[in-house]
């Protein structure tokens, strides 16, 4: 209802539907809505408010129709509108809206995950009356010490920008904050508004300007020229340059940038998770992963390298191998990145520039310089070994394949044939467990946003909501979910939102009975592998060491709703991607469900992680474990010599 020509009377959930309908993001003369739409669960916090909001948008379907998705878990939720928006770059992304108590805390390991990953999310918790009229009401925290205290505020650590909206004309101000930090390169991750349930359905004469469309444009920062100059010296110094290609090449589209200047100037290039596919399979200085996970190709060149270029990594301890990765002891480094925060890490020369542009203009100050043409020859050795340790590890011979118990497969077998018979343009899906760090070393990528691991958080349960993300920003690609049965188990729920919406999902559920992961880290550690695998408890040591449980995870997937298919032979998953991959794409969901043996390890990265082994134990294992752990910390490097600028 209109108040007047210059306002519009509607309740504050109203308001914050319209005028997020009417958000859009620009970058390079490219306009896209800012907010796909609004994921939710409603309940008696959210369903007068925001929920009728959406309601009533949805009956209206007009030009500021903003649709809705309904999830089955909160968390999951913002792992989905976290996925959609790395895979469109940080341009597009979605609302969530959560009900009083623990439907909007269940979102806090959402928000943790967005902000740790720099990505933007929109986090609309419900919260308590503002009016404190019925206080306590039904899921309200009490705490003696303060009265305006409410559980949302535990959004405000894990927030990049976090508002309480008390009354109505709080609202706008709060709105273009938050629009502000979801643009923004540097500052953006989760977005919390706060908005009390009484407060959302109440009516006010909003500002007319207050719903007009509004364009975001997302900046590309160029270098500054002496800093391109002081970087060009110090590359052009080096005999055993390096780089480090992180997850802000994707963000700024840098491929191009990065594959032609590679090229021109024979420097290797390393990739952090989320920088994986920097550089395609094939190209001649890519060394895929670096790190912890990575390559012995990679990790070689990075333990040799004199000068490393960092472009849009926050060199995580995965990385750095716990920064014991660089050996020279001269080393220095250059960064690129957008953060002067990530730009200024281990005392290197500092370039705060958009990845795309910075490389550009390096490439052009570095006209003329190559690394020696044995370094280039050694690049092509180190990778033709590493490539033959991958073609084993998807092909094993019969020293392995002879061990396995009938109808179990390896796990890098089943990556080796899901990436050999998917199209070059399918998404991998992962998060966590094992697999991110296969994929990490083996997976061969061909596509610049083929390659989607969530490893900054590494939150179990992120797979399957993260592979509906990318499908529905993605739509024409094929998205292969490849997630184990620990991870499996903490978030099934949103094959349920797959079916609801149609969405085909092609899940390959790796079953090995327990941690995967956990339990060679375990074993690493002196643990022995303790409390990682699925048993019963057994009646005579009363430890978890009895026999397997009867978990039928085919069938839970099949009382979902998915399509279930599986697989018992090498030939059997073969079909069944081939299967999958011929589904019709609004068949919903299809669960690829295989049997792996755990014990059975990818090629090691000749690398390092840095978890801390018990210093006195009365275990041998644990003691022969931490003499390891003393040997490697011993390499560790701090990397606090500073790179010198040119004089002036």
């Amino acid at each position: 209802m209109t108040a007047s020509a210059t306002t519009v009377r509607l309740t504050v959930g109203q308001a914050v539907v319209r005028f997020l309908a009417n958000q859009w993001s620009e970058r390079d003369g490219e306009r896209r809505r800012l907010f796909a739409g609004c994921l939710g669960i409603l309940g008696h916090g959210n369903v007068a408010g925001v929920g009728q909001a959406l309601l009533q948008n949805e009956l209206a379907r007009g030009t500021e129709h903003l649709p809705y998705v309904l999830a089955r878990n909160e968390q999951a939720m913002v792992h989905l509108a976290v996925a959609y928006t790395r895979q469109r770059d940080r341009l597009q992304t979605w609302a969530c809206t959560a009900s009083i108590g623990p439907g909007s805390t269940n979102m806090l390991t959402g928000a943790a995950l967005a902000t740790v990953n720099r990505l933007p999310v929109l986090l609309l918790p419900s919260d308590t009356f503002a009016t404190r009229v019925a206080e306590p009401v039904l899921q309200e925290i009490e705490v003696p010490y303060a009265g305006d205290l409410t559980v949302n505020d535990a959004f405000r650590p894990l927030s990049r920008f976090f508002d309480r909206i008390n009354r109505p004309e709080q609202l706008p101000s709060a709105l273009l904050a938050a629009m502000r930090v979801l643009t923004d390169p540097v500052e953006t991750g989760a977005v919390t508004i706060a908005l009390p349930q009484d407060v959302q359905a109440e009516a006010y004469d909003w500002p007319v300007e207050l719903f007009v469309e509004r364009v975001w444009r997302v900046a590309r920062p160029p270098a500054e020229a002496v800093d391109v100059a002081d970087a060009a010296a110090i590359i052009r110094s080096a005999r055993r340059p390096f780089v480090v290609a992180g997850g802000g090449v994707h963000y700024s589209g840098a491929e191009d940038a990065l594959a032609a200047f590679a090229a021109a100037t024979g420097i290797p290039v390393g990739e952090s998770q989320a920088g994986r596919g920097s550089l395609p399979y094939g190209h001649p200085q890519a060394m895929g992963a670096v790190g912890s996970t990575g390559t012995t190709a990679a990790n070689a060149l990075a333990r040799e390298a004199d000068v490393v270029i960092g472009i849009g990594t926050r060199y995580g301890d995965f990385t750095t191998a716990s920064r014991t990765a660089f050996q020279d002891p001269a080393v220095r480094f250059v960064n690129i990145n957008v953060a002067r925060f990530d730009a200024g890490k281990h005392a290197g020369l500092s370039m705060v520039a958009d990845a795309r542009e910075a490389l550009t203009a390096l490439g052009t100050a570095l006209d003329g310089y190559a690394v020696p043409p044995d370094h280039r020859r050694r690049q092509a050795s180190l990778w033709r070994d590493w490539d033959a340790r991958v073609e084993a590890t998807y092909r094993p011979g019969p020293e392995v394949l002879d061990a396995l118990a009938p109808g179990v497969l390896t796990q890098g077998m089943v990556l080796g044939r899901v990436n050999e018979l998917s199209d070059p343009r399918d998404v991998v899906v992962c998060a966590a467990g094992s697999m991110p760090g296969d994929l990490h070393k083996l997976w061969r990528v061909r596509d610049r946003r083929a390659y989607h691991v969530e490893y900054g958080y590494s939150c179990m349960g992120y797979e399957i909501p993260g592979g509906i993300g990318v499908r529905l920003a993605d739509p024409e690609r094929d998205v292969f979910v490849l997630v184990g049965d620990g991870s499996y188990l903490m978030m099934p729920t949103e094959l349920v939102t797959a079916v609801q919406e149609r969405v085909k999902v092609i899940v390959v559920l790796v079953q090995n009975h327990g941690f995967h992961s956990i339990g060679s880290l375990s074993e690493s550690l002196g643990s022995q592998r303790f409390g990682t695998s699925y048993r019963y408890r057994d009646d005579a040591t009363g430890r978890l060491d009895g026999g397997r449980l009867p978990v039928d995870l085919a069938a839970n997937a099949r009382s979902l709703g998915a399509t279930v298919i599986e697989v018992r032979s090498p030939d059997g998953l073969d079909q069944a991607i081939k299967d999958a991959k011929a589904a019709p794409a609004t068949g919903g969901p299809v669960v690829i469900h295989v049997e792996t043996d755990p014990t059975v390890h990818g090629p090691d990265s000749d690398s390092w992680w840095d978890v801390p082994v018990s210093q006195v134990s009365e275990l041998d294992s644990t003691r022969r474990a931490y003499q390891s752990y003393v040997t490697h910390r011993a390499t560790q490097r701090p990397h606090l010599a500073p790179t010198e600028r040119r004089p002036r």
